[in-house]
């Protein structure tokens, strides 16, 4: 099976979408299509032994539409060229309502204002040209000037009638049949009046105004759903367009497309790293904003890693690219970002159903009014406005834009703030969540134990004891060793190198190390290894129970077999992870803390982070089985999120009704995941929930005036006030209300680029 997604092009409304869907899915060989006519792109499954894109695109240019095929160009080209189709597309919108309005204005006043005049008792207008007078002339006039408006505008009458008689009606349908039915009626009263003379009234601007009145609406409709796209137009506009690389011990730019794995980048200050890498030489600070959403700029030194498209803040640094091309982060962001932007949110299908059926519908609810008025005594002239008007009037338009273009924008103010969305459905999913399941290690801390408290209260004061316990602890490989280490390394601003090294070093499993260090003998360990030296630990009894009780390690210092101190390593709880989870309880949503520690030290670190429910001492391959617990206990219409970073978390993840991994955890997690948290902050759990709180809430009121511009619009077109005394809707209004409804909802959905997510 082969997937690929492909931009179409031609679709004038969601019926166009639906009905691509319909023929390509009829095709052997074809196991699923899905067009989002928002975004003009197709998802297709094919089994490559049967059917070719080639044969693909055929089938669509058959049913009137064009697929554009991958090209064997950098990405960039692709990117720009797809941008200048997009832009060709518009002009010519614009093209074609210049010369509509040319011909239309004075159309219109030509066919209004004689008849305005006429009641006032006025003749300003040349007498041969008075329809009152002579009908025959004027109505050759205004077919002259109807003509090059229907000519400009006849790719409306080619889509429109040719997808009519091939059973899979669109927008253009309803719009080339009612202005068609106009224009015809208008061309036979000419016709009469030249042969037999009358007072007739014409038809031609209705149509003309109607055409115009289209192309303007479509030209606003695709100038404010280019708006909706901005955010992924960002992202690939990110990386820089060459690289400087180190070829030879000669520096050299190159396009980025040439930028191989090993090649030797160099990079000054104000510039754009190129691609993903490790910093080989130098130091500086990187502004990740762009990608993260963070908006400090983090520090990079030798060994550290650097990701493409960051702009290097105030030293030049040389590093070894290990990522380019479809590999970059930037690459698998904007993928992610397309993916969803492309993807179908569950909410969508009714839209697509009622979008499906919506044209026929449309149809023969004109007809029938037509008639209807018609047989109630009304001439052909009445019937016909009621006709047109309901034909106009009718927008899918809106209904097929509700959804898709709100996902759009979602997932691109995720994107802006180090929320990756990967798919429609996990926006829609999001807004339902009831309780967070969240891991503690590297999700709600820090991931790496860190030295919180020295205690000293023998002959060796706080500063003699750390610096004899780093020293010691220099050979050593375990994570709290390393902790004491790093942390003496912090404090005394040394790198330790000119400190006594240890003449004698054990490591002893499962308890703490031995050494000796200028003729003093050095332990440090847990209580047990100072049990099994028989060092009394009496004094120091409170401070251990204390530390112990607030979820830290202690680590006994014994001196000479004399205990003199213990150090404190714990687990620390994240700047904002408190935070975040009071933002949680007051959305309204429970939290749930699981970890494999044991329930004392769970304990105490849920209640420094003011979560009130624990499952502690959970083995990794159980914690998918809490989840499902957890998920068995919400009510049917209420979802189960797990947040974790590592590869233990991975199979809750994918449990869990939505993933949510920690950006800066392990690919396995990010890849089980359906949202990915760039910065590893937890307060972007609140803030993804609260996006899609407010996308949801903004398609649900896309849908419901969609749904109701219709359900009220096409009543009043056919007449309905009219039968209580009310006014008559005029087919020109009706084209105005139409273009207003897809314009009105694309204007809605981008408010959601001014909400602010940030808390």
């Amino acid at each position: 099976m082969t997937s690929i997604t492909l931009n179409i092009s031609g679709m004038s409304c969601a019926a166009c979408a639906k009905n691509v869907e319909r023929v390509l899915n009829k095709q052997e060989g074809i196991l699923n299509s899905q067009v989002n006519f928002a975004t003009e792109k197709i998802n297709l499954e094919f089994d490559e032994n049967i059917i070719s894109v080639e044969m693909i695109s055929t089938v669509v240019q058959g049913a009137g539409f064009t697929l554009h095929l991958p090209e064997p160009e950098p990405k960039s080209d692709i990117v720009d060229s797809i941008a200048q189709h997009k832009f060709d597309e518009m002009k010519d919108l614009w093209r074609r309502f210049i010369w509509s309005a040319i011909f239309t204005i004075p159309l219109t006043l030509f066919s209004m204002i004689p008849m305005t005049l006429h009641s006032l008792g006025l003749m300003w207008i040349p007498h041969n040209l008075d329809p009152m007078h002579f009908p025959a002339f004027n109505g050759i006039a205004q077919l002259l000037m109807t003509i090059p408006v229907m000519i400009v505008n006849k790719q409306c009458f080619v889509n429109g009638f040719r997808s009519l008689f091939a059973g899979r009606a669109n927008m253009d349908s309803l719009i080339a049949k009612g202005t068609a039915v106009a224009f015809l009626y208008s061309l036979y009263l000419t016709i009469e009046n030249i042969l037999f003379m009358g007072h007739n009234m014409f038809y031609y601007e209705t149509a003309a105004v109607i055409l115009t009145l289209i192309v303007l609406g479509k030209y606003l409709e695709a100038k404010t759903k280019g708006r909706t796209s901005e955010a992924i137009k960002k992202l690939m506009g990110l990386a820089p367009k060459t690289a400087k690389v180190i070829r030879e011990n000669v520096e050299i730019e190159i396009s980025i497309e040439e930028v191989i794995v090993g090649d030797i980048i160099l990079v000054r200050p104000g510039e754009k790293i190129p691609v993903d890498g490790i910093v080989l030489q130098g130091s500086t600070s990187v502004d990740e904003s762009m990608l993260t959403g963070e908006s400090m700029p983090v520090n990079k030194k030798e060994g550290d890693d650097v990701i493409g498209a960051g702009i290097n803040k105030n030293g030049s640094i040389r590093y070894k690219a290990t990522k380019v091309g479809k590999d970059t982060v930037l690459s698998q962001i904007v993928k992610l970002v397309e993916d969803a932007q492309n993807s179908k949110a569950p909410i969508a299908r009714l839209a697509d159903i009622i979008s499906g059926h919506f044209v026929h519908v449309v149809i023969v609810i004109a007809i029938l009014a037509g008639l209807a008025w018609f047989i109630s005594g009304q001439g052909v002239a009445f019937s016909l406005v009621i006709l047109v008007s309901v034909l106009v009037i009718a927008c899918p338009c809106a209904l097929g834009l509700a959804t898709p273009t709100a996902i759009m924008v979602g997932t691109g103010k995720g994107a802006e703030n180090g929320i990756l969305i990967k798919g429609g459905e996990s926006l829609e999913i999001a807004h339902k969540i009831k309780t967070v399941v969240l891991d503690k290690t590297g999700t709600i801390t820090e991931g790496k134990p860190q030295v919180t408290d020295i205690v000293a209260k023998g002959n060796y004061n706080i500063d003699e004891i750390l610096h004899l316990a780093a020293s010691a602890e220099r050979q050593s490989e375990h994570p709290l060793g390393e902790a004491i280490v790093n942390y003496g390394i912090e404090k005394f601003n040394t790198s330790l190198t000119q400190e006594p090294y240890p003449e004698h070093f054990k490591s002893i499993t499962g308890q703490g190390i031995e050494a000796h260090i200028q003729d003093k003998s050095i332990l440090i360990g847990n209580k047990r290894l100072m049990e099994n030296h028989k060092i009394n630990l009496e004094h120091y009894e409170v401070e251990s129970d204390n530390l112990a009780y607030e979820g830290k390690t202690p680590m006994y210092v014994a001196i000479d077999k004399k205990l003199e101190g213990i150090i404190a390593v714990a687990d620390i709880i994240k700047p904002t992870g408190k935070a975040a989870i009071t933002k949680l309880y007051n959305m309204g949503i429970d939290v749930v803390m699981i970890t494999g520690d044991n329930k004392r030290t769970a304990e105490a670190i849920a209640r420094e982070a003011g979560i009130k429910k624990v499952l502690a001492e959970v083995l990794p391959h159980d914690k998918a089985e809490n989840v499902k617990q957890l998920q068995a206990a919400v009510q049917k219409d209420k979802k189960v999120a797990m947040v974790g970073d590592g590869i233990n978390d991975a199979p809750a993840l994918a449990q869990a009704d939505i993933g949510i991994a920690i950006g800066n955890g392990t690919d396995v997690a990010i890849e089980s995941a359906e949202i990915v948290l760039m910065r590893g902050d937890l307060m972007g759990v609140a803030q993804a929930i609260y996006l899609s709180k407010r996308t949801m809430r903004n398609i649900k009121q896309n849908l419901f005036w969609a749904f109701a511009y219709n359900v009220l619009g096409i009543p009043i077109a056919a007449g309905v006030l009219y039968i209580f005394g009310g006014p008559l809707l005029d087919p020109m209004i009706a084209a105005v209300a139409m273009s207003f409804s897809s314009v009105s909802v694309l204007l809605n959905v981008l408010r959601i680029k001014r909400v602010k997510i940030t808390m």
